[in-house]
């Protein structure tokens, strides 16, 4: 079964069942919620295994109101990026939620294709923290592989030394120097020290040897 890629969170079932049918008619996988309350339990019951999803959440429900549920979910610590549906002339509280952190909010009556546009920018951000965040443990996965001695030519490597130079430092021979970093290279996944050094820049701090 498909993981939902878009939270649908509304208080009213009929416009529940009307944008669940949207986006599904779009080939986008939906789930429904029909309050804030049951939706937080759900997103706990992940224990930070996110994957990419999006949050549309009516402003005004009860009896946990949309910015109250946005707290609680911003405290788990989920990167989905949140989208309010707001009417009753709530423009001013759905500013203050996206200057809390909200992705974005919609005014009703709203537009289905600029509905569906936001929600494809916002699944598009969410890809590509989840991706991000996929290569940082993969790197992680790749030093915690590395030997103590393999740290070390590493950390020489990223500092721009040359074998030789590295050589001298370690007191072991350039041919050494030559196989350790043949090793580094394959672990982490790279062809070059700049590149090596460009993915650890990904990472900060860099972890300790």
């Amino acid at each position: 079964m498909k993981r939902p890629e878009i939270h649908i969170i509304d208080d009213d079932p009929d416009i529940l069942d009307g944008l669940a049918w949207l986006f599904d008619s779009r080939g986008y996988a939906p789930a429904t919620w029909s309050g804030g309350e049951p939706f937080l339990q759900a997103a706990r019951a992940l224990a930070g295994d996110w994957g990419a999803s999006v949050v549309l959440m009516d402003l005004r429900m009860a009896p946990l109101t949309g910015p109250a549920t946005f707290e609680q979910l911003k405290a788990m610590g989920c990167p989905w990026p949140v989208l309010f549906l707001t009417g009753h002339g709530d423009v001013s509280m759905a500013v203050a939620a996206v200057k809390n952190g909200a992705w974005d909010f919609l005014e009703k009556p709203f537009q289905d294709n600029e509905l569906v546009n936001r929600v494809a920018q916002a699944l598009a951000a969410a890809s590509a923290v989840q991706d991000g965040d996929s290569e940082a443990r993969r790197l992680r996965q790749a030093l915690a592989l590395l030997s103590p001695r393999e740290r070390e030519v590493l950390d020489e490597l990223i500092r721009g030394h040359y074998n030789k130079t590295i050589a001298e430092h370690l007191g072991i021979t350039a041919r050494t120097v030559e196989f350790h970093r043949a090793n580094i290279f394959e672990k982490m996944g790279v062809s070059s020290a700049i590149e090596l050094a460009h993915q650890l820049g990904r990472l900060q701090p860099m972890g300790s040897p």
